[in-house]
């Protein structure tokens, strides 16, 4: 991979950032999230060697399997990401994006953070893998790494047989599509004393081959999920439609930033939306430009998956 990986990295970071000062963001309020699935261990390496540090994994089992091998950290003398912490938030549901550590207006009473916090009077929930104190709970916080630390996601559907391997052991849950789901995990969490991040997987376009949630139960599905001590809900998560071109997906990115907005406008109790999921290798500067918090690359990264 080498000096292969190396380019296409830099290639799709550079394509990040423009995309993310076209729409007046800051370029560290996205996370690239380096799509891993099939990809051996050995690269990997390389690719933590050259900078990445948050991998999204499509299975359990390989997820676990991989945390095994490659540890928790980067080892001495790997580059150090561009962006090791970012600043998170959701856009407003007009066609802008303001960043800049501040607060943007929804249009409704309840502006949404682009800190990361959860708004105030609101518990704070235990972080992801630790167990909770006596005292106050630490905080979720995505929003910023050690250079050398290492994030894993679950960017797949989760099988209801693999939750209890799940728990605890990413820092994110990218497409909880089901309430079954999301009720299972908070058992499970909380029975490890535990409090697991969580993204609600939304079909946009109602495609029937498709997991999620249905844009219009979006908001009851966030009061429910509101009430589940073990699971804390971050924001949400879509895949679009196949297309032909990239422009094609906005109006399905659109719609997802708009929904955050609106389920935060709720002010759900321990319900933020700081997370936008969404965008792939082949749309993923529309992403940016629609409000995503997390893209999800592969291809560009690694190849074509029977070159991996």
């Amino acid at each position: 991979m080498g000096d292969d990986f190396k380019s296409r990295l830099d290639a799709v970071r550079a394509r990040i950032e423009r995309a993310a000062r076209r729409a007046g963001r800051d370029p560290g309020s996205v996370t690239l999230v380096a799509v891993s699935k099939s990809v051996s261990v050995e690269r990997l390496r390389e690719a933590i060697t050259n900078g990445c540090r948050v991998f999204g994994e499509n299975r359990v089992q390989e997820a676990l399997a991989k945390m095994e091998e490659v540890g928790a950290r980067a080892p001495a003398g790997s580059e150090a990401p561009a962006v090791p912490g970012r600043a998170r938030g959701i856009a407003e549901d007009g066609a802008s994006w303001h960043s800049g550590g501040g607060r943007v207006q929804t249009g409704a009473s309840e502006p949404i953070s682009l800190s990361g916090q959860a708004p105030a009077g609101s518990e704070a929930p235990a972080a992801p893998g630790r167990v909770r104190g006596s005292g106050a709970s630490e905080p979720i916080s995505l929003g910023a790494r050690a250079p050398a630390e290492i994030e894993w996601h679950l960017i797949g559907p989760l099988q209801t047989n693999k939750i209890k391997a799940a728990v605890g052991r990413f820092a994110l849950l990218h497409a909880v599509d089901r309430l079954e789901v999301a009720e299972r995990l908070d058992r499970a969490a909380r029975e490890r004393g535990l409090t697991q991040a969580v993204l609600l997987e939304v079909n946009v376009a109602g495609e029937k081959t498709k997991h999620g949630f249905s844009p219009d139960e979006v908001v009851r599905v966030a009061e429910r999920m509101g009430a589940l001590q073990g699971i804390r809900v971050l924001g949400l998560m879509a895949v679009p439609p196949a297309a032909g071109a990239p422009e094609e997906a906005r109006p399905y990115f659109r719609r997802l930033r708009i929904l955050a907005a609106e389920v935060q406008a709720q002010k759900i109790p321990l319900v933020v939306m700081q997370e936008l999921s969404m965008g792939m290798s082949g749309d993923f500067e529309v992403a940016v430009e629609e409000g995503a918090t997390l893209v999800r690359i592969g291809t560009a990264l690694f190849g074509e998956r029977g070159q991996i």
